[in-house]
């Protein structure tokens, strides 16, 4: 029971600080950054929208796990699984959710409209802590980059810092 208590009190406080976790689901083919707020002790996100994080691979009733990280550091605070469940538009639990969320929205398009906009294109959802907090891993969790063509621009040229340090004494 102390233990139970103890990861609730973690997974509970890394979440309240931090502003963004990674979550994987079943259909998810890896884990997705997304912006979050805890609310009544559960993760809700907002997504799936136009203008809004995608929530591919997350559906009500699935399990997913969620990755906290620090805020300042940036590494790993805590993971642990989760169920997702839906929540429904215009329910109490609902309102209640998207005032959180709204609160933590930044450069939203429309203001004081974005919930009605949610109600009509997004999905609010509940991801409530399943179990206790997984170990975290001995070794590293890096990966390779995925393959892509693009590629970093090269070599400053010569001739720019000079024209840089002109543009400073004009002033």
């Amino acid at each position: 029971m102390t233990s139970e208590l103890l990861d609730r009190a973690l997974i509970e406080e890394a979440a309240k600080k931090s502003g963004l976790i990674w979550v994987g689901g079943a259909g998810a083919p890896a884990a997705r950054a997304l912006w979050h707020v805890w609310y009544e002790g559960a993760v809700c996100v907002v997504g799936d929208g136009p203008g809004e994080q995608p929530l591919a691979g997350l559906a009500g009733g699935d399990l997913a796990e969620v990755s906290v990280r620090s805020k300042d550091k940036g590494g790993r605070l805590v993971t642990f699984p989760v169920t997702v469940a839906e929540v429904t538009p215009g329910s109490q639990e609902w309102e209640a959710a998207v005032a959180e969320l709204k609160g933590k929205r930044l450069n939203a398009p429309d203001g004081e409209e974005m919930p009605a906009r949610w109600a009509r294109e997004c999905r609010v959802l509940r991801l409530v802590p399943a179990g206790p907090v997984t170990p975290l891993p001995d070794g590293s969790l890096a990966r390779r980059p995925v393959p892509t063509p693009v590629t970093t621009r090269g070599p400053v040229p010569a001739g720019l810092p000079k024209l840089l340090m002109r543009r400073g004494k004009r002033k």
